[in-house]
């Protein structure tokens, strides 16, 4: 197992990530397009190269955290063509399988593993080291990255094919958006019925209608209203998006999960991309005419 690390993308999750690296003594190359991301992150002991070339030609293992599938196809291209210490390749952002499939194939014909490891847990998870981690990839080549995604969090291994962990990715992604729909709109009933939101969602995690939104994110960020759970509208549209346009190319109908999208579409758009996706509970609220606030 190298001590020799890369990172490529050092925005919110991939700075907290790399943090973790470098506080487990690993030596740790890494590159932003932001330069207050790189400035933090050399800050923090990390070494700053000018590209995700420069990265590959002193790494041997680079993880990457990128906002966009499109950005991830090309930095793994970028990657492919730049030689040097690299071999293998981890993805923790989350593609879909059908870009994990292109990379994959592109870094294997430069000779370099390809692993899918999109991650589960936000930005707390990310700073505890405390995330869900779906890994695909090589079984022979597995022992070489598991040592190092331990920093990260729990490893779930789904298997060799590139994508797969990416399919488990979304579908998590979307049952957690989903549960923050339907959470709002019960949230809203009550509240507008007269209930109290914390009595009411006291009553729900002691019930069986306990899920992700109303155990963590209303008593964390909307009851407060913070709207500060720690991830972005746009991401959560994009990642739902990915889910059931990869469900509907396998055969898998979504009729729920176009329900969810829509949603996800008029916060997106009122709200804008860069707004918390705790903000969905707003869409609600506005029709309804009542907030859910302590």
């Amino acid at each position: 197992m190298t001590d020799t690390l890369g990172f490529v993308g050092l925005g919110r999750m991939g700075a907290l990530m790399s943090e973790r690296l470098l506080g487990a003594g690993l030596t740790v190359h890494g590159c932003d397009v932001t330069p207050d991301a790189v400035k933090s992150f050399t800050g923090h002991g990390g070494i700053a190269a000018a590209d995700a070339a420069a990265v590959a030609r002193e790494a041997e293992v680079i993880f990457l955290s990128l906002p966009t599938p499109a950005i991830v196809g090309e930095v793994a291209a970028t990657i492919a063509a730049a030689g040097g210490k690299v071999r293998t390749v981890v993805d923790l952002s989350t593609t879909g399988p059908t870009v994990a499939k292109v990379a994959a194939a592109s870094l294997c014909d430069a000779g370099i593993h390809w692993f899918d490891c999109p991650v589960s847990g936000g930005l707390k998870g990310a700073r505890d080291g405390t995330l869900a981690c779906m890994v695909s990839g090589p079984s022979d080549e597995y022992e070489a990255v598991k040592g190092h995604l331990s920093h990260f969090g729990k490893q779930f291994y789904v298997g060799d094919g590139p994508g797969l962990a990416q399919v488990a990715k979304l579908a998590n992604n979307l049952l957690a958006a989903a549960a923050m729909v339907v959470s709002s709109e019960a949230m809203v009933m009550g509240v507008k019925a007269g209930i109290a939101p914390q009595v009411l969602l006291d009553i729900f995690n002691a019930s069986t209608g306990r899920n992700s939104a109303t155990q963590d994110k209303f008593p964390r960020s909307v009851l407060p209203g913070t709207f500060d759970f720690g991830f972005h509208t746009g991401l959560s549209y994009k990642d739902v998006r990915l889910c059931i346009d990869e469900a509907e190319a396998m055969g898998v109908p979504m009729i729920t999960g176009a329900v969810v999208r829509q949603i996800l579409a008029a916060t997106n758009a009122k709200f804008g991309p860069q707004s918390d996706f705790t903000s969905i509970v707003k869409i609600t609220e506005e029709w309804a005419g009542v907030e859910v606030r302590s």
